[in-house]
């Protein structure tokens, strides 16, 4: 059996900490501070700007799904691209993306 292949974290450090129990912290910290109220989504749109900037809105989000967090077999992360222009899509061949934080 071959170890899955995670994408590493891009830019830990400069828009979330580097440090992975820092950043575990904090993540926590902004699910703690959130209204859990509501029906579970069936999908999510969050914002994934720095930490500082949208933290507390994608937590807001994600804290609607905790319930059922441990039936959820696969994310599907959509999003531009920051760095080059182009047509079509881009695809990672990583299985799963290097948190840092939840590991």
């Amino acid at each position: 059996m071959t170890r899955p292949h995670r994408r590493p974290a891009s830019f830990a450090g400069s828009f979330y900490p580097k440090e992975p129990l820092v950043l575990k912290h904090l993540v926590q910290r902004l699910l703690d501070q959130t209204d859990r109220s509501g029906p579970i989504p069936k999908a999510l749109i969050v914002p994934h700007a720095g930490y500082s900037y949208s933290g507390a809105v994608a937590a807001s989000g994600f804290a609607l799904v905790m319930p059922i967090a441990a039936k959820i077999k696969r994310v599907v992360l959509i999003g531009p691209s920051h760095r080059i222009a182009f047509h079509g899509i881009a695809a990672s061949r990583a299985d799963a993306v290097a948190s840092g934080c939840f590991e």
